[in-house]
C-alpha cells in the first residue's frame, strides 16, 4: 500500500472537517473561532495540492475532492457570515418581505460554488487564478465581523457601515462578482524553489506579514484588498 498517495487527500479532508467545525461556531455567532478553522482549512488547501505535486501523485479525485471541500470551508462558511450579519442588521425589520433579507448573504455561496466549478475546467487557470480565489474572498468576508467587534468602540463609523444591511448587500454582491470577474490574479502556490519566480509573492507575503502584524483583522481585509490591487498593477505591467 502507498502511503504517499493517500496524504494530499487526507490533507484535503483535514480542510473539509476544519469548514464543518467553522459552521458550527458561525451558528453560535463565535466569529473569531469559525476565523480560526477557516484559516486553518485554507492552510490545509494550500498545502494538499503542494504534497500532490511533491510525491508526484495529482489525478481527478484531489482536483474534485478539493473543490467540495473549499465549497463548505471557503462557500458555505462565508455564506453564513453574512447571513448572520445581515440578520444582526435587520433585527427591527422582522415582518414582511425584509424577514427574508439575511438569505441575500448566501450569493457569496452561489457565488464561490459558480467559481470553484469554472476553476475545474478552465484551463487558463493553471499557473495563475481568474478571479478571486475562494479561499481569498472567505477571509475577506469573516474579517468583517471581527473588525466591527474590535474595532467598533474606536470608530463610530465602523459601527455604521458593517451594521447598515444595504452596505452588507453591496459587499456580498461584489464579492459574488469578484469571485467571477474575468481578473487575471497571480497565484499563491509555489512551484519552483527560487526568488525569480516566486518574486512576486514573497514581497505580498512580506507586505501582508506587516500589515497583519500592525492592524491584525482588519489588516486581514486589507491584505485581500491589497492582493487584488498588486495583481492589476501586475497585469497592466505585463503589458507594456
Amino acid at each position: 500500500m502507498n502511503i504517499k498517495k493517500h496524504i494530499p487527500n487526507t490533507i484535503t479532508l483535514l480542510n473539509l472537517f476544519c469548514g464543518c467545525i467553522a459552521v458550527v461556531f458561525v451558528s453560535k455567532n463565535q466569529f473569531e473561532m469559525a476565523f480560526f478553522f477557516v484559516s486553518l482549512g485554507i492552510f490545509f488547501d494550500f498545502f494538499d495540492g503542494f504534497f500532490a505535486r511533491l510525491f508526484k501523485v495529482t489525478g481527478e479525485l484531489g482536483l474534485q475532492l478539493d473543490s467540495l471541500a473549499d465549497m463548505v470551508t471557503s462557500g458555505v462558511v462565508p455564506g453564513f457570515v453574512m447571513f448572520k450579519m445581515m440578520q444582526s442588521s435587520s433585527v427591527a425589520m422582522s415582518e414582511g418581505y425584509l424577514q427574508f433579507f439575511p438569505y441575500l448573504g448566501f450569493i457569496i455561496t452561489l457565488g464561490s460554488c459558480y467559481r470553484l466549478a469554472k476553476f475545474n475546467i478552465d484551463t487558463r487557470q493553471t499557473d495563475s487564478f481568474i478571479g478571486l480565489p475562494t479561499p481569498a474572498n472567505a477571509l475577506f468576508i469573516l474579517s468583517l465581523p471581527l473588525v466591527l467587534q474590535y474595532y467598533s468602540n474606536d470608530s463610530l463609523a465602523v459601527l455604521e457601515i458593517f451594521t447598515e444591511k444595504w452596505v452588507l448587500l453591496v459587499i456580498t454582491l461584489f464579492s459574488a462578482y469578484i469571485l467571477n470577474a474575468e481578473i487575471p490574479l497571480f497565484s499563491l502556490k509555489i512551484k519552483k524553489f527560487n526568488f525569480k519566480d516566486n518574486a512576486l509573492q514573497i514581497i505580498f507575503l512580506a507586505i501582508s506579514v506587516l500589515l497583519l502584524f500592525f492592524l491584525q483583522y482588519l489588516g486581514v481585509a486589507l491584505v485581500i484588498i491589497f492582493y487584488v490591487l498588486l495583481s492589476v498593477i501586475n497585469n497592466m505591467l505585463k503589458k507594456k
